[in-house]
């Protein structure tokens, strides 16, 4: 029997799961981890990105936090608006959540995030990566496999086989598919019939207009809300940029829905869904060059009934890909990758048993703690965009309450309750103190193995 540490890993995608999956191992001492990734390099682009206290515990106990959280802008309060009016709804401070959680709510570039798992990815000599690489055909069984086929014209594809196979390929994930088909469970992709524009303003467009560079320069959050609709907006790389996130119905998505998740828009497209927002606003949105408005369609997935088979394990948005109303996507992805990291680490031996109990001990701590946070977030999003009627009448009325220091917020990420359940969670602590338990609860039958 192989040393543990010995054990041959393989991780299917480099995204914020992917990345921290590979750190976590390396830094736990596992000696052979090969990440296969789809791009031809890890050239960072995207937009702003929340980062939480529960992400940061992780990435600080990975010791990259502090170059990110350099780069990053601390945030100290969240308002909460009404669009066309700019009336605040809402207004919650956030000083205590470093006292609370150890940590500041901060807010920083996606790139920035990615670049600093990835520098951290490249001290280790454990971490082998594979750019340019589709993985396809992927097997299952006590030695998992798949066939890595190179993206560039007149390379051979290979077979890729493992010991653990970590499958971190987003939500179009084919070792998803690959995994329901073996188990014959048929579920799929769920179209949310919304999408979203990200928007990135550089300070230096807005220095003639004092009240918009008023808001670049601060560290609050603003959400502005209306009918089916909302904008999101902080700055981040150190209050140089001005990040916005908007949510509206899909109906402007230029391309097919089978084809991308991501197309260029139309300024006046999206100029016209925020037609009815407040002046301030409009102006704001007007700052975008053309050509430069990128919009995202949301899709989800129906919960799966299970994320391990044999030796393989599904994490992050190949498992459960949430909506951006939680500001928890990424999140819940490096947390997903600290507990399988913290879970193969406990292993008392490396027999293929051994592995797919561990693995299930992951989907344990893991599984239902990011299906409650995905369905907290659709309604956190169904509730922030009500139209007219009785039900929006009843939200305004929340929010007022609030005002006078009374019952919780509407906008759910800002609610006090709900961060205590997200923030307060240590995933690594809890695998770490209930494996044992958790372990030995797992027969000898993978659970999956049922289900088909």
């Amino acid at each position: 029997m192989q040393n543990l540490e010995n054990l041959q890993i393989a991780i299917i995608g480099a995204g914020m799961g992917g990345l921290t999956t590979a750190l976590a191992l390396a830094k736990r001492g596992f000696k052979s981890i090969d990440v296969y990734e789809n791009a031809q390099d890890l050239g960072f682009v995207g937009a702003g990105i929340q980062l939480a206290p529960n992400m940061a515990r992780v990435l600080d106990g990975l010791g990259v936090w502090r170059r990110i959280e350099a780069e990053a802008v601390d945030i100290t309060e969240t308002s909460v608006r009404d669009g066309a009016t700019d009336n605040e709804l809402a207004h919650v401070e956030l000083g205590y959540i470093e006292k609370t959680y150890g940590y500041k709510h901060m807010v920083g570039h996606r790139a920035s995030l990615a670049g600093g798992l990835y520098e951290g990815c490249k001290k280790q000599p454990a971490i082998k990566f594979h750019f340019g690489i589709n993985a396809e055909y992927v097997e299952f069984g006590s030695r998992p496999s798949f066939i890595a086929v190179p993206r560039k014209q007149g390379e051979v594809s290979f077979r890729v086989e493992c010991d653990v196979l970590l499958a971190a390929d987003g939500i179009k994930s084919l070792a998803r598919q690959e995994m329901l088909k073996r188990l014959n469970v048929h579920t799929g992709v769920r179209d949310t019939n919304q999408a979203a524009y990200r928007i990135m303003i550089h300070k230096d467009k807005l220095k003639d207009d004092p009240e918009l560079l008023a808001l670049i320069n601060s560290t609050r959050v603003t959400r502005w809300i209306g009918a089916k609709r909302h904008i999101i907006a902080y700055a981040v790389s150190n209050n140089t940029i001005y990040n916005l996130s908007t949510i509206q119905p899909d109906t402007n998505f230029a391309a097919a829905t089978n084809a991308t998740y991501t197309t260029k828009g139309s300024k006046s497209a999206m100029m016209q869904v925020f037609d009815d927002f407040c002046p301030m606003v409009k102006r704001l949105l007007n700052y975008v060059p053309e050509g430069e408005v990128c919009e995202w369609k949301l899709r989800v997935h129906d919960p799966l009934p299970t994320w391990v088979h044999e030796n393989v394990a599904l994490l992050g948005d190949a498992c459960h890909p949430t909506l951006p109303h939680l500001a928890q996507g990424a999140a819940q992805a490096i947390e997903d990758g600290a507990v399988i990291a913290a879970a193969l680490s406990r292993l008392p031996d490396t027999t293929p048993d051994s592995i797919n109990k561990a693995l299930r001990v992951y989907e344990k701590v893991r599984k239902s703690r990011a299906e409650t946070l995905v369905e907290m977030a659709a309604a956190s999003g169904r509730a922030l965009h009500l139209g007219d009627g009785a039900a929006k009448e009843e939200r305004d009325r929340q929010f007022a309450a609030l005002r006078q220091g009374k019952g919780p917020v509407p906008d759910k990420w800002a609610d006090a309750d709900v961060q205590r359940e997200i923030y307060g969670f240590d995933c690594i602590k809890v695998t770490e103190e209930r494996f044992d338990e958790y372990f030995g609860q797992m027969d000898n039958t993978p659970r999956d193995s049922k289900l088909a």
